[in-house]
């Protein structure tokens, strides 16, 4: 129930718009409709108009009113990203969505320099889970963004993880860094730059959470591995955040809880003027879903 929860939370907050790029997806249509159903948001749908009403009609599906939903035609993919992009820069939305487009086209209008939405910060791929018999939020990061991130660009990326635990209600989040093991390793990058953003949290210079690390998975999310292991913290086996050295890490672990545990899960990439819903284009429209409420909390936030 976290993640419907989630969606409930997004019901309760003014109500925002959304701008799909190339909307012309079954998959996309059928995340769209539940979300205005549930009064979720308003949708500025850019793409192809005929195949998108031609969606719309096979599913049986009615616009409401022209204000929950809006069709704006575009030529091709890359007109579709940067109207919409440029419909988030110039606010007459709050939350970009990636439709049935590549990934690189559509953050090539996200940091085109004339309309994007950089602002001199990393962006980073947040994702929260609900794992099965798991009482919590689990937010993993960066498992699509960042290939082999530095110190300087783990810091931005906890600092954007944070700001969406705090959207979901999650006010000071326990953040593991993800290592092989707990004991600092010169000859493991991770656990060195996992020391360092420990203290850095210690000495404020990374605020509005609690940072413990290098922990491996087990002592991170296990209380009784932890106590296994003798390792006292207020994170270890209690972490809200997991953030993890490099992408194929997080790659993994996200496809691992998805496939394995089958666990349910909303994305957005964070450290943009605005919250970005960027999953994959075989994700279901559940997933879209919650990733939508993900970004509209972000939003309020």
């Amino acid at each position: 129930m976290l993640l419907d929860s989630l969606i409930d939370r997004a019901t309760q907050l003014k109500k925002n718009t959304v701008a799909v790029a190339v909307a012309e997806d079954f998959v996309v249509i059928e995340a769209v409709m539940d979300a205005v159903e549930r009064n979720l948001a308003n949708f500025i749908l850019f793409g192809n108009q005929e195949k998108i009403n031609q969606m719309i009609e096979a599913k049986q599906l009615k616009i409401k009113s022209d204000k929950s939903i809006r069709i704006v035609h575009a030529g091709t993919n890359e007109q579709a990203a940067g109207l919409a992009v440029k419909a988030v820069s110039n606010k007459e939305a709050d939350v970009l969505m990636k439709g049935n487009i590549s990934t690189n086209i559509i953050l090539k209008a996200v940091l085109n320099k004339d309309y994007g939405l950089r602002t001199g910060n990393i962006l980073s791929h947040v994702a929260v889970f609900q794992i099965p018999h798991y009482d919590r939020f689990t937010i993993v990061t960066d498992s699509a963004m960042n290939i082999s991130p530095d110190l300087t660009h783990k810091a931005q990326i906890i600092k954007n993880a944070v700001a969406i635990a705090n959207g979901i209600g999650i006010e000071t989040p326990k953040v593991a860094l993800i290592a092989a093991v707990e004991t600092v390793n010169p000859s493991m990058q991770a656990t060195v730059d996992a020391a360092a953003l420990t203290v850095m949290n210690r000495r404020e210079q990374i605020t509005g959470c609690i940072i413990d690390g290098p922990l491996a998975l087990d002592i991170a999310v296990s209380v009784l591995a932890a106590e296994h292991k003798a390792i006292s913290s207020e994170v270890a086996g209690n972490a809200d955040i997991l953030v993890v050295p490099a992408i194929e890490v997080g790659n993994v672990l996200y496809k691992s809880l998805v496939y394995f545990a089958n666990a349910k899960v909303g994305a957005v990439i964070a450290g943009a003027k605005a919250p970005i819903v960027l999953t994959s284009r075989a994700d279901s429209a559940e997933s879209k879903l919650y990733s939508l409420a993900l970004a509209i909390c972000s939003v309020a936030n």
